[in-house]
């Protein structure tokens, strides 16, 4: 009987157990493959730039200087390989500045930028910064869908489709459905469902609105959904996040069983996490979750999935 849960680590890169641990206690041999671990969402600032930042607030614990050297530096359960960092400053240029601060570090795999397809030029600025192969799609609010998706303006995305970028959506537990709805529309631009759709995580049953709601967007072929933001989900009103994985199981259950193994992507949604849990803990629930699925199940919801996604960039010089 084999315990898919136990994971070892070998010369300080974390490889997955094909058959990791037995009742025994008998330890087997791990896989030669290391396991990558792509987060694909993440977000870095420095406030100590002469312009500042608009994001986050001066005076909270998120205002500080937030690099990829800070992420690397966390203990983690696993080692994290690569990151796709979603870009939360509304400033344009700051699409710009990631995509600089990605040029010497090919451990930033991906950008998701941020840009308003409402605005007169967003063909040009998605023309622009997808010339940046790094560049691989824009983050909106769920608000922002709705509003063009009632106004009939669902056709101001196109030019994400044509350049072969992807649409992040962020919002509320309603945002699946909303989501379900564009992607029926836009049938080649493909979308990623954020944070599962930022759902309370607790001791009740999950709430059948938002479980249709995710069945709903996931029977679109083109809609991806981040497995992220589930500790944040867990400690609403000032509780706080539970260490055991059978609290957010239900809640994973809905997403996995919906989208299957080839459309959940893993995200942290670090540093913002940091309010509900450190890394280290983030990132062994979801683990253990997902081990028990089997290789490669985890393999593809640690990177190869969000290869589909996002097509992110496989850059020379990335620590595998």
């Amino acid at each position: 009987m084999i315990n898919r849960r136990n994971f070892v680590v070998s010369s300080g890169a974390a490889v997955l157990a094909s058959s990791t641990l037995c009742r025994s206690g008998e330890s087997q041999p791990p896989q030669a493959e290391p396991l990558d671990v792509i987060d694909c969402h993440t977000h870095f600032y420095d406030p100590s730039r002469p312009q500042g930042v608009p994001w986050p607030a001066k005076g909270t614990k998120l205002y500080r200087t937030v690099l990829p050297e800070h992420l690397r530096s966390l203990k983690q359960y696993h080692q994290v390989t690569g990151t796709v960092i979603v870009e939360a400053s509304s400033w344009i240029e700051d699409n710009a500045w990631l995509l600089d601060l990605a040029k010497e570090d090919p451990f930033i795999v991906g950008i998701v930028g941020r840009l308003d397809p409402e605005s007169a030029d967003f063909a040009d600025q998605v023309a622009r910064f997808s010339e940046n192969e790094l560049f691989r799609g824009i983050r909106i609010s769920s608000q922002q869908l709705q509003k063009l998706e009632s106004q009939s303006e669902l056709s101001k995305l196109i030019p994400l489709a044509k350049q072969g970028l992807s649409l992040d959506v962020n919002g509320g537990p309603d945002t699946p459905a909303m989501i379900a709805k564009a992607a029926k529309q836009l049938t080649d631009l493909k979308f990623v469902l954020n944070h599962i759709g930022n759902v309370e995580i607790s001791s009740s049953p999950p709430p059948s609105d938002w479980r249709s709601g995710i069945e709903q967007a996931a029977a679109n072929t083109n809609v991806f959904c981040k497995i992220s933001a589930l500790v944040e989900g867990a400690t609403r009103n000032g509780r706080a996040a539970p260490d055991d994985i059978e609290f957010y199981k239900p809640y994973i259950d809905v997403v996995w069983n919906a989208f299957g193994e080839d459309r959940v992507i893993y995200g942290s949604n670090w540093p913002v996490s940091e309010s509900a849990a450190d890394y280290y803990k983030l990132q062994k629930i979801i683990s253990l979750y997902v081990a028990d699925k089997g290789d490669q199940p985890t393999r593809k919801f640690f990177s190869r999935n969000a290869s589909t996604a996002y097509r992110w960039i496989e850059r020379p010089g990335r620590r595998r």
